[in-house]
């Protein structure tokens, strides 16, 4: 079987624990590069997991003339996003880049035209999109099981270490960002439509140090057409919450966790007082979007996650942040989405246990 090389760029937490390890047991991929600014763990990482090559982030040009892969995994900073995206775009290399897209609309409309130029593909890293238990939870709602759908309710947040990087503005952190992003995918996809409204309010916490250049807390609401609502809480300040609860005309469906990767997923289908829950085995979500963006790339067909599912939410979370800074609802006009993350794209790629997280 063909396989598709991936250079990680960026060996931080999110790609010790969770990317590196996963694409072993795809099947259609492989991990053969690591780039990095500290080239001491990257070797040790490298070594652990049989990669071939490491550079520094210096030597990226070089990476690029040796050819040793043709996918970039982004895993930097928010503010990074852009600038070795395009890099990579140019080299003619397709690129899987975390979310938020960049760190604002002009950046995340340059990284789709650089892909448009250059011929590769641009996917936002939206692993839920490929998740079995996620997009069962969508068909349901689509197919009409708990009749017309009217409001979506969320909340997602932990409490985030001191010093983290996405606690600094110069990365555009914050919870919103990081976590909120989350919610508003899931409820466009829920809807199956563009909100065309928001409102926000925000918190600086109370005297806590971790806040003093991003906030601590949103409490967002989206108007979508129909007169459906869609509210969610994102917070670095408060104990792991993680749940999300889509309420119809004819019963409700809850799926807690909502969004996290390290558990098992369930489903809880209530009409009136009956309750009927639907667990899902634990499945590798990381695996599951790189098995995906390979096939894409193999098949020569775009992926559903592209650069413009991206930049669609990055559009709602500056809308978001001008809201919570004027107080007044943002009106918006977004370009509606046809394409929806369907159970088409599921993928169950086990989890595995060996990782390395220095």
């Amino acid at each position: 079987m063909q396989k598709i090389r991936y250079a990680v760029i960026g060996a931080g937490w999110i790609s010790q624990e969770a990317f590196i390890p996963s694409v072993a047991n795809t099947g259609n991929s492989k991990v053969t590069a690591i780039i990095s600014g500290d080239t001491k763990k990257a070797l040790t990482l490298a070594d652990f997991h049989d990669i071939e090559h490491v550079y520094h982030y210096d030597a990226l040009e070089t990476a690029l003339l040796d050819d040793v892969f043709d996918v970039a995994y982004i895993a930097l900073p928010n503010s990074l996003h852009a600038r070795y995206s395009i890099l990579c775009a140019n080299a003619g290399k397709h690129i899987l880049v975390e979310k938020p897209l960049a760190v604002t609309i002009e950046e995340s409309k340059a990284m789709i035209a650089a892909a448009k130029t250059n011929n590769v593909y641009l996917m936002t890293a939206y692993r839920l999109h490929h998740d079995p238990a996620t997009l069962t939870f969508y068909d349901r709602i689509w197919r009409g099981d708990i009749g017309d759908v009217r409001f979506f309710s969320s909340v997602f947040s932990f409490n985030a270490d001191q010093g983290n990087h996405r606690l600094k503005a110069e990365h555009w952190g914050g919870p919103l960002q990081d976590l909120g992003v989350y919610c508003i995918n899931a409820a466009r996809h829920v809807f199956q439509d563009e909100p065309i409204a928001v409102t926000a309010v925000k918190s600086q916490g109370d005297q806590d140090t971790r806040f003093t250049e991003i906030e601590e807390t949103y409490a967002v609401t989206l108007t979508f057409p129909r007169g459906r609502i869609a509210q969610f809480i994102a917070s670095f300040g408060a104990d792991q919450t993680d749940v999300m609860t889509v309420v119809g005309t004819k019963g409700a469906l809850e799926m807690s966790p909502g969004y996290q990767f390290q558990y098992g997923y369930s489903i809880k289908h209530r009409v009136g007082m009956d309750i009927v829950e639907t667990p899902f085995d634990q499945v590798d979500h990381f695996g599951g979007q790189v098995a995906y963006f390979s096939d894409c790339i193999i098949s020569k067909i775009e992926p559903e996650s592209n650069g413009q599912e991206g930049l669609l939410d990055m559009e709602i979370m500056i809308a978001v942040e001008r809201a919570a800074a004027t107080g007044k609802s943002v009106a918006l006009n977004l370009e509606r989405r046809d394409r929806r993350p369907h159970l088409e794209n599921a993928r169950a790629i086990p989890i595995t246990q060996k990782r390395l997280v220095l």
